[in-house]
């Protein structure tokens, strides 16, 4: 399997070249069970953070990254926008999402309590990855239905459009690739 080397924090990392389908491949960057380069993004994303009150992401890759930032941080609280409305979960806020890495549209719920604790409050999105944004939109919504203003969206990377974008704030970019590894000119997306 081809590889994308790169450097994120000041770790150097080769990212698994992985095709989404025939015209597109990506790089594949998972910090699940890597919590060296986890503490290395969240330090590093928490010295250019703009002031929030609460961390908030939805339930996928970012998980451990928006732990880690609050933990570090000392934030007694952070938020998951999660995929499943759980038994616990009152007065439920739901959207939908369409991510270029699930197949299929997904749903993303935020429970009353949680909302509540957002409302009037500035709220710092993150994720792993920012791609097409259809997943930092959706959790943009909930925040904002919840009542709560947002202060910023981050993540460690953007790809493709998303380096673009004047309105995140993220360590790296990550191109995509054409179906043989090579890195794709233009945009997809």
């Amino acid at each position: 399997m081809k590889s994308y080397p790169m450097t994120i924090a000041g770790l150097r990392r080769d990212l698994p070249i992985c095709p989404v389908n025939e015209n597109l491949s990506i790089g594949a960057f998972v910090i699940f069970g890597d919590p060296e380069l986890t503490t290395a993004a969240a330090e590093a994303l928490l010295k250019i953070a703009p002031a929030y009150d609460y961390i908030i992401t939805a339930e996928a890759k970012g998980i451990p990254l928006a732990h880690e930032m609050a933990r570090l941080a000392g934030n007694q609280k952070y938020f998951i926008a999660r995929k499943k409305a759980k038994a616990y979960m009152q007065g439920v806020f739901k959207v939908t999402v369409q991510s270029i890495t699930t197949a299929g549209e997904q749903e993303l719920f935020l429970d009353k309590t949680d909302a509540e604790l957002m409302c009037g409050k500035r709220i710092l999105l993150v994720d792993d990855v920012i791609s097409t944004g259809e997943s930092l939109r959706a959790v943009e919504e909930l925040v904002k239905a919840a009542g709560g203003i947002i202060a910023g969206k981050m993540a460690i990377l953007a790809e493709g459009d998303a380096q673009t974008r004047e309105d995140i704030i993220y360590l790296e970019k990550l191109p995509l690739f054409n179906p043989d590894g090579t890195v794709m000119d233009g945009s997809l997306f």
